[in-house]
Order: structure tokens, then C-alpha cells, then sequence
């Protein structure tokens, strides 16, 4: 009983953590944009650097009015936003932080656990533009479902590359598995991992599924209030578990100075540089055409990715 009631409580743990990390995300591109677009408004909310920012968008969500369209699926319209939610704040559980377990469930085929679940979270999308009873979220589902059908192939082929080399799918055992001369012969996996992951969570210049300038905003058009600020809080966690996994898997994860002691701040930090990073292209680049998208998926990054788990093989003959 009191294993059980060990493991519950460092879940519980874990979640109420790793929650917060989406709000800060959410406020740090904020300010990112702010200062990299000239935007005013995120800058002086609530007086210093714009602190009460999040605070105001919160409170902007929870005053506005649920609407249900009254064709739509009632039911499928309302679980979409908690299904496109809950799979990636289950994938952080299983990511570890730190060495001597500090993660909050060592999975043994954690690989596997974290790109399956994360592919659920898909498909609230998926539910969402089918079950409004629009047209326009009807595309964007549709969009979505062609998005994750191209992009879902490199970024596993990319995360077997690594999973090749260290001879594990457990990430603690990747991240101790881990030496520095891997980030050299990984580093076409990992931007293959990395695209991808940013394709399957719609970021920009990923974002067709919900081009406002075609098809107002895709999959969640109809959604107001809360149900639309979980989805916007899910694309916000699935920045973290992207950024959390590519630091895993190609960075190290806490490998740095001082390990032992520091190092889940050696994980945080690459992480949160990783999330500046897709803040940063967001800003960049404009958005693909559905066409280049697809493009971009079939004719560049699966040759990549399989030219990586090539070169892995052929590094792993030798050295063996």
C-alpha cells in the first residue's frame, strides 16, 4: 500500500509541475513576440514587463460564453479539447529529469510509450473539426490527419536512430547511454525529430490546419471560453514534451557539469532554449503552402531520417 500510495503521490507531483510549464511557455512567447515584433500590449500588462499578461488571457477565457453549435456532436465537441490535453501531460510523467530516477515513471519501453500517446493527442484535433459541423473545421481536421500521416514517419524513424545507438528504448537508459560524440553523427536525426515534432503540433511555419486567412481557424473555429484556451494550453504542453524528448534523446538530456547534483537544471535549460527556438521560428518564417508542406515531409526529411538510421548502423558495426 504504501508503494502504491509512493508512486500516486510523485504523479500527482510530477503533473501539478510539469502543468505549470505550458503557462510558462505560453507567457514567455509572449514576451518573446513582443520584443521581437515591437508589440506594446504583452509588454505593460499589469505594470512590469507585462507580468499579469497570462493572468488577463486567463481571465478572458473563463468570462466568455461555452457555445456548442447546435448541429454538432454535442458530446465528441466537448471531449476534444481534454483529449487533445491529457496525452501530453502523460508523456511528461514518463521523461526524466534528472539521474537516480528522478522522473516520474521509469517506463521500460519509454520510446514507445511517449510517440504513441503523443499521437493520441492528435486526434483531439481531428475530433474537434468533425464534430463542429462546419465546413471550414471539417478542412482543418482534414489538414491535420494529412499532417500527421506525413510527419509521424521521420520523427520515428529518427527517435529508432537513437534508440539504435544506445541500445535501449528506456530514455533514462538513452540519457545514460549518452556520449558527447553522438551530437555530431545525430544531429540530421535530430532535426528531422525536431521539424517533424513541430509539424504534428501545427507550429508555425507548420500551421496550415488553422490558416486564418483560408479557413478562419481550422479544427477549432467554433470553440470559445475555456475548451478553446485547452487547446491552446495543449499546443503550449506539446512544446514542452517536443523540447523535453529532443533534449533527451540528442542533447543529453542532464549530462552537463555537475550531474549528479545539477543535473535536472542542465535538462531544464535545454529545454527551455529549445522552446525558445520554435517561439523564435514562429516569428521568422511565414507559413508553408499545404503542398510545400507535404513536400517538405515525402522528399527531405524520410530519406534524411533513413540515411540516419543508415549511418547509426554502420557506426554501431564498427565500434562493435
Amino acid at each position: 500500500m504504501n508503494d502504491i500510495l509512493d508512486v500516486a503521490l510523485r504523479l500527482v507531483a510530477v503533473l501539478v509541475v510539469f502543468l505549470t510549464f505550458p503557462l510558462i511557455v505560453g507567457q514567455a512567447e509572449h514576451k518573446v513576440m513582443a520584443h521581437m515584433q515591437g508589440r506594446l500590449g504583452p509588454m505593460y500588462a499589469g505594470g512590469f514587463h507585462g507580468w499579469a499578461q497570462l493572468v488577463a488571457d486567463g481571465v478572458k477565457f473563463a468570462q466568455k460564453e461555452d457555445i456548442v453549435p447546435a448541429e454538432a456532436d454535442r458530446r465528441i465537441f466537448q471531449l476534444a479539447p481534454a483529449v487533445a490535453l491529457l496525452p501530453y501531460l502523460l508523456v511528461l510523467i514518463a521523461i526524466p529529469v534528472g539521474p537516480n530516477g528522478f522522473v516520474g515513471q521509469a517506463i521500460d519501453a519509454g520510446l514507445f510509450f511517449v510517440l504513441a500517446v503523443m499521437g493520441v493527442g492528435v486526434l483531439g484535433s481531428l475530433m474537434a473539426g468533425w464534430a463542429s459541423a462546419n465546413k471550414f473545421s471539417l478542412l482543418g481536421g482534414l489538414r491535420t490527419a494529412a499532417q500527421l500521416m506525413a510527419y509521424e514517419l521521420p520523427m520515428l524513424l529518427a527517435a529508432a536512430s537513437v534508440a539504435m545507438a544506445a541500445g535501449t528504448l528506456s530514455l533514462p537508459g538513452i540519457v545514460d547511454a549518452y556520449q558527447w560524440w553522438w551530437t555530431p553523427w545525430q544531429i540530421v536525426g535530430a532535426l528531422v525529430f525536431f521539424i517533424a515534432g513541430l509539424a504534428e503540433l501545427q507550429r508555425p511555419p507548420f500551421d496550415m490546419p488553422v490558416a486564418d486567412s483560408e479557413i478562419i481557424f481550422g479544427a477549432y473555429t467554433e470553440y470559445t471560453g475555456l475548451r478553446f484556451a485547452l487547446f491552446l494550453l495543449a499546443e503550449y504542453a506539446g512544446i514542452v514534451v517536443l523540447c523535453g524528448l529532443t533534449t533527451v534523446l540528442f542533447l543529453g538530456g542532464w549530462h552537463g557539469p555537475w550531474a549528479d547534483s545539477v543535473g535536472w537544471v542542465w535538462t531544464l535549460l535545454k529545454t527551455a532554449v529549445l522552446a525558445f527556438v520554435v517561439i523564435w521560428l514562429r516569428v521568422t518564417y511565414p507559413r508553408l503552402r499545404e503542398d510545400q508542406l507535404q513536400k517538405l515531409a515525402w522528399t527531405v526529411l524520410i530519406p534524411l531520417a533513413l540515411a540516419q538510421i543508415a549511418l547509426t548502423g554502420v557506426v554501431k558495426v564498427v565500434i562493435s
